[in-house]
């Protein structure tokens, strides 16, 4: 029984203590989409959390949330609540900070973005004691508004280079998150991350449509590293980016895929099947992590082809062919 309530204890705190150490929210008042990006040296892998983006929390065509410092997702629920009543962020604030769950709002912190009709605004929150380096900062472009905030880290050169980036960035709104959390690439953002010579472990960006239903946006991408694997999660979070979608103001310059294939079981636990043109026969095919070590080769022999795949590690990998794009899959 002792050893029951101490694991129940140990998941509870890893649970309600985890930090998502630099973020950002975002609200377009053209196309009134609404997205969440963010990255923390937590290893999710020793938590219960399935999601990886947990934190952010999207109201398609009403706003955004983040919430993070000494995250409880009580909290996050009763913002979303105040949102879906109609309070700005500037209130949903204020009622957060009046109204904390654990009685102790000055731990928390908030990024908040939302439309009122045609009107968008963003407010952010930073409580006194949550951990140094600590802050946020907001501002608008182009009718974008956007909040951006952080704890434990290496100072404010991060969450500016974050503001620069999003705010010099080209493409749509899910363009300027990852370019945001591109600013936040440097070892040691999060100071815990500095002997992994990473960022952080785990990064997360998604945005939603307004006709997308909530908990479903059309955009979303993540990827999880163990501490120890030196891994940069937001390198990873970029080759995914990259596969699907493209923030090339014009495509005249853009590269020519080649010839196409398609993978599939995707996931796959054990055979994955690679079908592709004529052209492709005789073409040799590598499959690497997300990092660009490889970890397997082979021959395409016909144009249906089974790659044995029941030695990886469970994951995210890529599958290359020469001439054309590479193509992302997952390992159950």
């Amino acid at each position: 029984m002792q050893k029951i309530v101490f694991l129940f204890l140990t998941s509870l705190a890893l649970n309600s203590y985890c930090q998502d150490t630099f973020s950002i929210v975002a609200a377009d008042s053209l196309t009134r989409e609404v997205g969440s990006a963010g990255a923390s040296c937590v290893d999710l892998f020793q938590t219960s959390f399935t999601d990886d983006s947990f934190l952010g929390d999207l109201l398609p065509d009403t706003g955004a949330i983040n919430s993070q410092a000494s995250y409880i997702p009580a909290n996050q629920t009763n913002a979303r609540t105040r949102m879906r009543a109609g309070d700005t962020p500037a209130q949903i604030v204020s009622w957060l900070m009046a109204n904390d769950v654990g009685s102790n709002s000055s731990v928390r912190q908030y990024g908040v973005v939302g439309f009122s009709g045609s009107n968008v605004s963003a407010m952010g929150f930073t409580g006194t004691n949550c951990m140094n380096y600590k802050n946020h900062v907001s501002g608008s472009i182009n009718g974008i508004y956007y909040c951006i905030q952080g704890n434990i880290l290496l100072g404010q050169m991060v969450l500016d280079s974050m503001e620069s980036k999003f705010r010099n960035a080209t493409g749509d709104l899910a363009c300027r998150l990852m370019a945001a959390m591109q600013g936040a690439k440097m070892i040691g953002a999060d100071t815990r991350c500095n002997t992994n010579n990473t960022s952080s472990l785990f990064a997360f960006l998604k945005v939603a449509q307004p006709i997308d239903a909530y908990g479903a946006p059309s955009f979303l991408i993540s990827m999880r590293t163990h501490n120890g694997d030196s891994i940069e999660p937001i390198d990873s979070l970029q080759t995914i980016f990259n596969l699907q979608k493209s923030c090339l103001v014009s495509n005249v310059n853009e590269l020519k895929s080649g010839p196409a294939f398609k993978l599939f079981p995707n996931p796959v636990s054990d055979d994955l099947t690679l079908r592709g043109n004529s052209s492709l026969v005789g073409s040799a095919y590598s499959i690497t992590d997300l990092a660009g070590k490889k970890i397997m080769s082979g021959k395409i022999k016909q144009e249906t082809t089974l790659i044995h795949t029941g030695n990886l590690p469970a994951g995210l990998y890529l599958l290359h062919v020469p001439g054309s794009k590479p193509q992302l899959f997952t390992k159950n």
